[in-house]
């Protein structure tokens, strides 16, 4: 220690960064999704401490963009249930995170987000005063308000000798439902004070523990059980039940009971696709004729700008987050909500279903079990059908693309799904008979599937991990940070582009709003992006393996090769070029 920081100490033991490293083992942090700053000093310098001293203290996953390190952290939580813990330097280090952090509150995914602040101190008096340039130019009057919308909780650290309190605070509330990112701040003079171990006070699991979601109140089961008992055209549309298994297996078994057809709608974590009531992504033809509805853990059933629920139709809401207060305006029907674990309430109405259940109820139940296997049969026909069209050199049709995709991957794989407008394709043509095998995201954030990918890689090294993203997404994911992580750690994943030269978002949403108008008459959408990018030599430049095809008769032979090499241990980027937008 220097001497310096000799005289400025009063207490004989150790800084406040290292009871903070201490703190975040005892809570269950595993790993620390780092891109260093200045602000940083003592933790670093506390790091190094412990590791000489053989103790106790998260893994660090070096990333060099924080964009890397946010989505990484939510891949882990999203396979694992565990928040992770990601530090980054102070407002800038924050600011590159707002994306990520927008895109993990909507996905319900836990995150300890923490960042410096700059030293308060300009004249030396305290240990980790100001000494360069961006300590001046890096303290906005209010920094946390960078990601606060997307923020359960904030605080800054006022005093070490509260450091391990406020962890587990912000512990207990990142994983209580529904989860999600909360922030914490430190400045340097904070944690480079000293602090005898009695006075630093553990905070057990046992006595802060998070919350989770629980059943209903049985008379509000009674009542929907009541409407399913009577019901004539009964669906039930999800998003992200299948982040629970139970929940999956609860939907399934409610369903072939009360024969309920069962739609994915803006899917988030899928649920099991073998179900014989699942019947696709989109409810819209359904919604209208439905007179009993169940929202189960869905945040966009439709748009309701294309649908109209029938009249004196009755819905139920059975959510993690019934009313979505992180939305200031959420219109969707709810005759009755039910908040809580989705899998233990609609195990409830089963029960008291099956309480109720007369042989003219199981007798109409049976007749519409038969009018959803054509349901279903009718949408296999159309997934063969368009998957039956190859496509054309220099334009290769992403249903053909990803049905050859589907044919090689096992059941443990799990789809990263960043394909925007061919994320259709990526559903149709992958059914998954494990839930939450396919992930999309829940925000509206692009460039997250990398990050994600590598993530849950770390989380389990023996599963197939695949990034699916267009163009567009692909540069939005800061690929030479995904790919120099992905070498570092030896976290080999396979990632595709579908490469269509541009936003179509961007295009279709014009003719969505202006069918007839003046950006089709000139075809100017303002959508272009550059035609003749090699995406191949990202991945190659950090040890990927690369392969570009243009040709539909390639795509079998490129993706098993792709495949050969990410099994083997090295990440493989294949560049796709699909029909342009």
């Amino acid at each position: 220690m220097s001497t310096t920081a000799a005289r400025r100490t009063n207490v004989p033991d150790y800084t406040t960064a290292y009871y903070f490293l201490e703190g975040l083992s005892e809570i269950g942090i595993e790993y620390l999704f780092c891109n260093f700053g200045t602000d940083h000093a003592p933790i670093i310098n506390e790091m190094a401490h412990r590791k000489q001293r053989g103790e106790a203290m998260p893994s660090v996953v070096r990333c060099p963009h924080e964009n890397t390190a946010a989505h990484m952290a939510a891949g882990y939580a999203f396979v694992t249930g565990r928040g992770q813990g990601v530090l980054v330097h102070v407002d800038v280090g924050t600011a590159n995170t707002a994306n990520a952090m927008h895109n993990l509150y909507r996905s319900r995914l836990p995150v300890l987000l923490m960042a410096g602040k700059a030293p308060y101190t300009v004249n030396d008096e305290l240990v980790g005063s100001r000494d360069t340039y961006v300590h001046f130019i890096q303290e906005p009057f209010d920094q946390a308000s960078l990601v606060r919308p997307y923020l359960k909780w904030e605080w800054t650290l006022p005093s070490g000798v509260v450091v391990k309190e406020a962890l587990r605070r912000a512990h207990s509330i990142m994983q209580s439902e529904p989860r999600g990112p909360v922030y914490l701040m430190m400045q340097r003079e904070t944690l480079t004070q000293r602090w005898a171990s009695d006075e630093i006070r553990s905070y057990s699991e046992d006595q802060f523990a998070a919350t989770g979601g629980g059943g209903a109140d049985p008379k509000l089961v009674a009542a929907l059980a009541d409407k399913l008992m009577t019901a004539e055209n009964p669906i039930l549309i999800t998003g992200y039940a299948g982040r629970h298994d139970h929940a999956s297996k609860a939907i399934d078994a409610l369903a072939r009971f009360a024969g309920i057809a069962v739609y994915e709608a803006n899917m988030t974590n899928n649920i099991s696709h073998d179900s014989p009531c699942f019947v696709g992504f989109s409810p819209d033809k359904a919604v209208p004729n439905a007179d009993v509805g169940i929202l189960a853990d869905v945040d966009v059933p439709w748009f309701p700008s294309d649908v109209k629920t029938k009249d004196k139709s009755f819905w139920a809401h059975i959510d993690i987050d019934t009313l979505k207060p992180g939305s200031p305006m959420w219109t969707f029907p709810g005759n009755l909500r039910m908040q809580g674990d989705s899998g233990r309430i609609l195990e409830q109405v089963l029960d008291e279903l099956k309480a109720k259940a007369t042989p003219r109820f199981k007798a109409a139940a049976a007749g519409r079990l038969t009018a959803i296997k054509a349901l279903r049969d009718e949408r296999a026909a159309r997934a063969a059908k368009l998957a039956a069209d190859k496509g054309k050199p220099g334009a290769i049709n992403p249903h053909y693309l990803m049905a050859e995709l589907g044919k090689v991957l096992d059941d443990d794989a799990i789809i990263f799904n960043e394909g925007v407008t061919n994320a259709g394709a990526v559903l149709l043509q992958i059914p998954r008979s494990r839930p939450n095998t396919t992930m999309r995201s829940g925000g509206g954030g692009l460039g997250w599937s990398g990050g994600l990918a590598l993530g849950a890689k770390l989380a389990a090294p023996d599963r197939m991990m695949v990034q699916i993203s267009g163009d567009g997404g692909f540069y939005f994911g800061n690929p030479s940070s995904v790919f120099a992580v992905s070498q570092q750690y030896k976290l080999p994943i396979f990632s595709i582009v579908m490469d269509n030269t541009g936003w179509n978002a961007v295009k279709q949403s014009t003719l969505r709003v202006f069918p007839e108008g003046e950006a089709k008459t000139a075809s100017e959408f303002e959508s272009e992006l550059a035609p003749k990018v090699a995406f191949t030599k990202v991945g190659e430049a950090f040890g990927a393996y690369g392969e570009e095809i243009s040709d539909p008769a390639d795509a079998p032979a490129a993706i098993a090769r792709c495949l050969k090499e990410v099994r083997g241990g090295r990440s493989a980027l294949l560049h796709a070029r699909v029909t342009k937008m």
